[in-house]
């Protein structure tokens, strides 16, 4: 039978035609003066690559330069990155966003800012509210991800190209398996040389499509541009992803347009503190950056990765490498980091809850419904908490929400809007996390008044009544004690090793505190302590009142 026609060359000027798109293939993967490299090229050729039909070696070639095209410059391939998340959305209908729709959102975010104006002198961005689509999201928020990713990125990579000269320094000290189908004498050491600008790549790549496939899903179900809380949108423009609404609105009986209404003043509000408040946007991405740079790559689970892994598949490489690649035990810098950036996500969170509230409840009927569905949302957690999880070793999530909205509306009600928003004139005068836990405290020091105590009514009063009735019930069982000879002695139980230990001392001592006229109340003398007992009986109720 004859031998498969696509695994040999078809004719005499085949060979010729593979060994070229072999050595461009070579180029592409591993840089100018790899394919001259001629111990590589034999090991290649050994393993039967340039006997491989030539369109099947230029469509392979195709898609490696596919995979490894785009920037080399950094540790993620952005532009696979953007590829890969446009192909998600794309897979689950992602439609342009319509003119009308466009027109629509635009008058939403007008309306919007009305409301707001009302109650915050933070003033809105220059911006016109916009409608994207969302891929369109994904094309404008990437650029922050891949800044928020590197660090990690960078690390993971490291640790790969170290495990890759791991297995080649074992590979050269055992000698050569068979099964490889290397050519005797080869020189590992001098193709790892080759080798590690292509292990670069894929490293880049293979970070590039996990950041893509975060990305996509974040964007299949965001509602508006900076809902994670993190300033992703340049120029702080009011965005909404008109497609995820319906979603977020199902279910809650509540008219599509007030849904849009009340989100778009989430946005805009959002919009307004990231644009006034110059420091909060890089105190945010410099807390993720800080947990991200500080992370420990598990380089134990990457060597069995990559032993087992086969390296010139990327999608083969990211399923090796998939599920926790950090040590768990974050490090004293990560904490610090982790506390200061769950504070601030709490006060940017709580901050437009507050605020939303106070502009949407003149105007619109299903405000608690609304927050409350918002609440829910967040705490279920969602992509966001799943990107950052599995790419920064980190759950983002305000933990303390209710707190930050605590002291907001508590400062807010002692020193008015402006009082409240001018907290975030400084790093320094923003709440602290110690704030969140005394509030009133908190407010007093920024207004210079002492916090006051909460009205009293009458749950108050009942309890007050019910503490003095319960006290003088205790009082009257006391004096009732002391009236037929009882007191309390806590000592006589530190006097009781004696009498279990059957010593004659002990039983001595338990008659003597039993004989009567001897401690009891009515038969000591003022200030007579002769008894010899060491319990101290003026501890006791009757003692006290001599």
């Amino acid at each position: 039978m004859p031998d498969t026609p696509h695994l040999q060359p078809s004719g005499p000027g085949d060979d010729d035609e593979g060994q070229e798109q072999l050595e461009e293939m070579l180029r592409a993967l591993l840089g100018d003066g790899a394919a001259d490299n001629p111990q590589l090229a034999e090991a290649l050729r050994s393993m039967g690559l340039e006997q491989v039909d030539p369109a099947m070696l230029q469509m392979v070639q195709a898609q490696m330069q596919a995979m490894m095209s785009g920037s080399t410059d950094g540790p993620i391939n952005i532009s696979l990155a953007t590829d890969v998340a446009r192909k998600a959305v794309a897979a689950g209908g992602d439609a342009s966003v319509g003119e009308a729709t466009t027109k629509d959102v635009e008058q939403v975010v007008q309306v919007a800012n009305l409301w707001l104006d009302a109650v915050t002198d933070f003033t809105a961005p220059a911006s016109r509210g916009q409608a994207w689509s969302r891929a369109e999201w994904i094309e404008q928020t990437m650029p922050v991800w891949k800044q928020l990713v590197e660090p990690v990125a960078s690390g993971v990579g490291a640790a790969i190209q170290r495990a890759m000269q791991q297995q080649m320094r074992e590979l050269g000290s055992e000698g050569l398996p068979p099964e490889l189908g290397l050519p005797p004498g080869v020189d590992l050491s001098s193709m790892m040389g080759q080798l590690e600008p292509m292990m670069a790549r894929m490293s880049s790549a293979m970070f590039g499509m996990q950041v893509g496939q975060a990305v996509g899903a974040l964007a299949g179900e965001l509602v508006t541009g900076t809902e994670v809380g993190l300033p992703l949108i340049k120029d702080n423009a009011v965005v909404i992803l008109p497609a995820n609404v319906p979603a977020f609105a199902d279910g809650l009986g509540v008219d599509t347009g007030e849904v849009h209404l009340y989100l778009a003043v989430r946005e805009a509000a959002r919009a307004r503190l990231f644009a006034q408040v110059g420091w909060l946007a890089p105190a945010l991405l410099a807390a993720v950056q800080s947990y991200a740079g500080d992370i420990s790559i598990d380089t134990e689970r990457i060597e069995r990765a990559i032993g087992e892994a086969n390296m010139s598949d990327p999608e083969e490489l990211q399923k090796a490498l998939q599920g926790s690649l950090f040590t768990p035990e974050p490090s004293e810098a990560q904490q610090r980091a982790l506390v200061q950036l769950e504070r601030l996500l709490a006060l940017v969170e709580g901050w437009v809850d507050t605020v939303s509230q106070k502009a949407c409840e003149p105007h619109l009927p299903h405000v608690a419904q609304l927050s409350e569905a918002v609440r829910r949302r967040r705490a279920a957690g969602g992509p966001a908490e799943r990107l950052f999880a599995s790419l920064v070793g980190l759950e983002l999530r305000p933990r303390r929400l209710r707190e930050a909205a605590t002291v907001w509306a508590a400062l807010e009600d002692a020193a008015g809007p402006e009082g409240r928003d001018e907290a975030w004139s400084h790093p320094d005068s923003a709440p602290g996390v110690a704030d969140l836990d005394d509030p009133l405290g908190y407010v007093a020091r920024r207004t210079g008044e002492q916090p006051q105590e909460p009205a009293r009514d009458e749950v108050d009063e009942a309890l007050d009544a019910l503490l003095t009735q319960g006290q003088a019930e205790l009082d009257a069982d006391r004096r009732g004690s002391q009236g037929i000879g009882f007191r309390a002695n806590p000592a006589n139980e530190s006097t009781g090793d004696s009498a279990e230990d059957g010593s004659p001392g002990g039983s001595a001592d338990s008659a003597d505190e039993d004989s009567p006229g001897d401690d009891s109340p009515g038969d000591d003398a003022p200030g007579d302590d002769s008894d010899g007992d060491d319990s101290r009986g003026d501890d006791s109720p009757g003692a006290g009142d001599r």
